[in-house]
């Protein structure tokens, strides 16, 4: 997400999932994250990248390996998608699903300071017979509420227009995220280079 977007800039989240066999041994993630997830944490035009498990031993689901970026550039992130960092975990688990939304809205209250342990994704589609600019803004100014929950590291709000869905994502202090909050991940690791430049509150 941009610190101040002009009309050339492309304000872009995106977000990697691998889901994995039920038998998956997740320690294979922590371990891959723990060795390789410092290679990002200078990566050029990367605003952050939270590095997202979440286990069937946990209550998840699915064991999956989904990490989470904001990035504060176009060119950042079409340099890692067609550079060597992505093409490692193509020949490690295949070409996972990329999923890609525009950026509404960034926060950063009032644990910004803390280590995230946790993170949490919410989903929310917009019916057909709302406005989108009425339900984009109604859901900006919600999350500016949200956004300053105790607990709360930072927080993004990102809509898909293909779709029309909104996505709500929040990192949290502490080993464990609120229950009530839709999907819940553990952070490994967070790689943070530009996360000064991103902007707070509403991206456009």
């Amino acid at each position: 997400m941009h610190r101040l977007p002009s009309p050339d800039d492309e304000v872009t989240c995106k977000g990697a999932q691998t889901a994995l066999p039920a038998d998956y041994d997740m320690e294979i993630i922590r371990k891959r994250v723990a060795a390789k997830g410092h290679l990002l944490d200078a990566f050029p035009g990367l605003g952050l990248k939270a590095y997202l498990i979440r286990e069937r031993e946990d209550g998840s689901p699915v064991n999956q390996y989904a990490p989470f970026y904001l990035w504060a550039t176009p060119e950042g992130m079409h340099s890692f998608l067609w550079g060597p960092g992505f093409q490692g975990i193509v020949n490690d688990f295949g070409r996972p699903v990329v999923q890609h939304w525009t950026g509404l809205a960034y926060e950063e209250v009032p644990a910004a300071a803390s280590a995230p342990g946790a993170a949490t994704r919410r989903r929310a589609a917009l019916g057909e017979g709302v406005p989108p600019g009425e339900a984009v803004a109604e859901a900006v100014a919600r999350h500016a509420r949200e956004a300053r929950r105790d607990g709360v590291v930072a927080s993004a709000l990102a809509v898909d227009p293909r779709h029309w869905e909104l996505l709500s994502f929040s990192l949290w202090a502490g080993p464990e995220a609120p229950a009530d909050e839709g999907e819940r991940f553990r952070a490994l690791h967070l790689s943070a280079p530009g996360r000064v430049a991103l902007g707070a509150g509403r991206q456009w």
